[in-house]
């Protein structure tokens, strides 16, 4: 814990004075090191801070345009793109994952559909073979890997988090169907035409706008390790095959690859503006992106589980939607239960409401070792609720 708070900029309005204390909390009490959060309002942006550091060294102020990666977050983006596509009539959420990929159909995955993708029921949460983070960033062999693997378990009926695989199996849908990478997609689509400061990867030419990310400290990460030595093999499989962690996503390969469940790299305001999207019910910034039949499609529940990968660690059941997960009863996304959206490793987070009009992005550089829920992610939605 500090007594010292760095000089919080940007601009908050009156009324969402209890975010920018929850803010300033997470530095004072709960290690911040570099942070912004942005929250929109009926698609006004009301709240817009940053404060603190880029680097450990503290040699480089957090500044407006401050760009990090967010983990999977980058899975609201990367859902996204897929939903465009069914909105247009071009992808069918309910066919055969082989009508568009029709390598998917080996060990047995012919009913594989698109919607289990999406909601991480494929059963192909990790590979089963050994799967170096070189070869991660190979795209051909990552989904030629995943298309010729066995489920883990029976597709369709548990959820079990696709922590890195999810990104190569919507991607690839999205790329069979239009032709594009997710990250090349999003830029044609929505990032380019809405000037949202949000990339896929990064661009070499980015790289110094890039906070540096920090590994969570000793005693968090020894907890952490104590929980992944009791991992069932699949959830192994989701989240150390490749093991990939604040080092490695610093690298110019990591940030050269497009991995679309765990390296987009964004400000808060960028995923705000994202998220806002479905906060907005298909419309951001004056423009639609989804009619808002697929922006609520985006929320419908495919039941609510213990999840096979995540579920040792939540002493709850929870539900994911076709893409994002549901606040549900645990209040994850704030007390609406059928708001929407998605942590990433360490501590950002995306957050849509369409019910309140509201969508937060909250990003981070010193890592916790949470893959959800986030104390200071916590902090932040629960003072945007008070005062809604």
């Amino acid at each position: 814990m500090s007594e010292h708070v760095p000089q919080v900029h940007g601009h908050c309005d009156a009324r969402f004075d209890a975010v920018r204390a929850a803010f300033e909390e997470n530095f004072r009490d709960r290690d911040e090191l570099g942070a912004a959060v942005t929250v929109t309002a009926d698609g006004v942006t009301v709240v817009d801070l940053w404060a603190g550091w880029a680097d450990p060294a503290r040699t480089r102020p957090w500044e407006r345009d401050t760009l990090v990666n967010v983990w999977s977050t980058t899975k609201g983006p990367t859902a996204l793109c897929a939903h465009i596509l069914a909105d247009r009539g071009l992808l069918d959420l309910d066919a055969p994952v082989a009508a568009y990929w029709p390598e998917f159909a080996a060990a047995g995955k012919e009913n594989v559909l698109v919607r289990h993708l999406l909601s991480h029921r494929s059963g192909l949460a990790g590979l089963r073979e050994p799967h170096s983070l070189e070869q991660l960033y190979d795209w051909e062999l990552t989904t030629a890997r995943l298309a010729a693997m066995e489920p883990w378990w029976e597709p369709g009926t548990r959820s079990g988090y696709h922590a890195l695989t999810y990104g190569f199996l919507v991607g690839e849908v999205v790329r069979r169907v239009s032709g594009l990478l997710p990250g090349a997609f999003l830029e044609r689509e929505v990032t380019g035409p809405l000037g949202i400061d949000f990339t896929i990867g990064l661009p070499e030419k980015e790289a110094g706008r890039a906070a540096e990310l920090v590994h969570p400290r000793a005693a968090d990460a020894s907890e952490q390790a104590k929980a992944f030595a009791q991992l069932a093999p699949a959830a192994i499989a989701a989240l150390a095959n490749p093991a990939a962690g604040a080092a490695e996503a610093c690298t110019p390969a990591w940030r050269a690859a497009e991995i679309p469940a765990a390296n987009g790299h964004g400000t808060a305001r960028a995923v705000a503006a994202l998220y806002g999207v479905l906060a907005g019910r298909g419309s951001h910034g004056g423009r639609r992106v989804l009619s808002a039949e697929a922006a609520e499609r985006v929320r419908e529940g495919q039941g609510a589980c213990r999840d096979l990968v995540l579920g040792a660690g939540f002493p709850h059941e929870t539900e994911i939607g076709l893409g994002l997960w549901l606040s549900g009863p645990n209040g994850s996304y704030g007390p609406n239960p059928r708001a929407i959206g998605h942590d990433g490793f360490g501590g950002s987070c995306g957050l849509a409401d369409p019910d309140a009009g509201v969508s937060l992005g909250y990003v981070i550089n010193r890592m916790g070792p949470h893959i959800a829920d986030d104390p200071r992610k916590m902090a932040l939605v629960g003072a945007l609720y008070s005062v809604l």
